[in-house]
């Protein structure tokens, strides 16, 4: 079974990939927490075991560059249990982890990221530009 497969029907999920994944089971209130600034060398089987310290990992993602084959150094981790995902972000935020300083704290939600406008503007070359002309 393919990785998006488990994903778009909600099958049991597997260890496949770059996640790690418990069974699908408990996962729609699952905290949902960011870790940043983690080494390139991190694996997502590396996360949950980390996290495995505080409690139940649902899931566990190292968030891989697609055209580099490498960790962009941060990924996000599920915890079904509350106060076992506070406790892991109280204890892991600002910890060290192969010489870096992780960034722990709950994910939002994609809309709430901030970021700034990432419009185009006018990319029209001007006269003195070379842009295309009448």
């Amino acid at each position: 079974m393919a990785l998006g497969a488990a994903k778009a029907y909600g099958a049991p999920r597997m260890a496949l990939g770059a996640g790690v994944f418990a069974s699908g089971r408990g996962k729609e209130n699952a905290l949902k927490i960011y870790v940043g600034n983690m080494p390139y060398s991190v694996t997502s089987q590396e996360l949950a075991e980390l996290f495995g310290q505080y409690g139940r990992v649902a899931e566990a993602n190292v968030i891989m560059d697609r055209e580099m084959g490498r960790s962009k150094g941060f990924g996000f981790v599920d915890m079904p249990n509350q106060t076992e995902a506070s406790e892991a972000v109280a204890a892991l935020n600002s910890s060290q982890m192969g010489g870096r300083t992780l960034r722990v704290s709950e994910a939002r939600p994609r809309g709430d990221r901030g970021g700034g406008d990432r419009g185009g503007g006018d990319r029209g070359g001007g006269r003195d530009r070379g842009g295309w002309r009448r």
